[in-house]
């Protein structure tokens, strides 16, 4: 039974169900926080089940809400691999909308068939641009990834703010005393094709198709290779000949990408227009820095991911029924949110140091059982040093 429980296949099961156990727990606690509350936690989660499963909008809303995460957590699995890491998610997010936004009002006249191809790959190159810039202050100036991600959101945001109220502002507010800071809606012709009378459009299956080829990128191309060994190892990576600093900048930049694309995909998906509060979460919902959970929920596999994101979709519209149902304080919805985020990313951590206990243990055996031969064979030990 204990070589069954150490066996390679059951260790590789137990840590891919090790966020899954961070994730009940976190919901554990929560449980105790709504009982406290005067809340039945059963009826709770029942709500919140029914919310995100309970009907074909439902479903649809779960899919929709998880669209975002998957495209942000597909950029975060190739920094990650690449030992960079992106906080920037929400900042290239909405420079990705904003490009694909203006792109979309300035050629009203065009058809949607020729708009919405060149509007998403604007705003993927947007989101590019965006997160490679991080990533050369990172490679060629030792700028450290996490401060420099972070400050480009705040220059983010406020981009956002300013051309929405002023240069990019609806027409129809200018004219207004509320002066609501959003564009002008786009083209109906420029909208994504949906599934018709849900929400649910055609960038799910767009964000789906680009996992599987991130899979291909990551572990089938030279490219994603070489991304890979520079996030084992940098030193053996430069002495192999590989040009660490550019994969480093590429890591980032194809990290931003996707998160610009996931930008574009929200306003042509479903706002169609760019609309915010703000701030960035006016605009995101959050799904900048929710998609790093669901890459880390996904073991920073980019197919992984793809169930990951479907569950933090679910639990973040399911939260709302919840709320409604059980009439509890808006804290709560955002407390049992950040307990999943902080125990499934604290068990990422725990997943890591199981995985280096079973390499280190790995090659204690081996040694054991192969050991060198001067130790099988002390006399010829002696005749070497004679």
């Amino acid at each position: 039974m204990g070589k069954w429980f150490r066996s390679e296949s059951v260790a590789k099961l137990i840590d891919a169900l090790i966020p899954v156990l961070a994730a009940l727990a976190a919901l554990s606690i929560g449980a105790v926080m709504l009982i406290i509350l005067g809340a039945n936690p059963f009826k709770a989660f029942g709500a919140l089940i029914d919310g995100a499963f309970g009907s074909t909008n439902s479903l649809a809303d779960t899919i929709v809400k998880a669209t975002p995460l998957l495209l942000v957590g597909l950029g975060i699995c190739i920094s990650f691999r690449g030992n960079v890491i992106n906080l920037g998610g929400e900042g290239q997010m909405i420079i990705g909308a904003l490009l694909a936004t203006a792109l979309g009002l300035a050629f009203p006249e065009w058809p949607g068939i020729l708009m919405i191809p060149l509007a998403m790959f604007t705003g993927f190159l947007g989101g590019a641009v965006w997160g490679g810039i991080s990533g050369a202050l990172k490679a060629y100036f030792n700028v450290s990834e996490l401060l420099s991600t972070i400050m480009m959101n705040a220059i983010a945001v406020q981009l956002m703010n300013f051309l929405l109220s002023g240069p990019m502002i609806d027409p129809i507010q200018s004219a207004k005393a509320s002066q609501i800071p959003q564009t002008a809606r786009l083209a109906q012709a420029f909208d994504l094709p949906r599934l018709v009378p849900t929400r649910l459009h055609l960038g799910a299956l767009i964000a789906i198709v680009l996992a599987f080829l991130v899979y291909i990128l990551l572990w089938r191309t030279t490219t994603g290779y070489r991304i890979r060994a520079v996030g084992q190892n940098p030193d053996a990576s430069r002495y192999a000949g590989m040009d660490v600093k550019k994969q480093i900048v590429l890591a980032l930049l194809l990290s931003g990408a996707f998160a610009g694309l996931a930008g574009a995909i929200q306003v042509f998906g479903i706002s169609h227009r760019m609309i915010t509060d703000g701030s960035a979460t006016g605009f995101t919902g959050n799904a900048g820095f929710n998609g790093i959970v669901a890459a880390l929920f996904g073991q920073l596999h980019p197919l992984g991911t793809i169930p990951a994101s479907f569950l933090f979709g679910a639990l973040l519209v399911g939260a709302n029924k919840l709320q409604r149902v059980m009439q509890v304080p808006t804290a709560l919805i955002t407390m049992l949110n950040g307990l999943v985020v902080v125990f499934v990313v604290s068990s990422e951590k725990w997943r890591h140091a199981r995985e280096q206990k079973r390499l280190t243990e790995t090659t204690i055996v081996k040694e054991i059982e192969n050991p060198p031969a001067d130790i099988n064979n002390p006399a010829a030990e002696g005749e070497a040093n004679s």
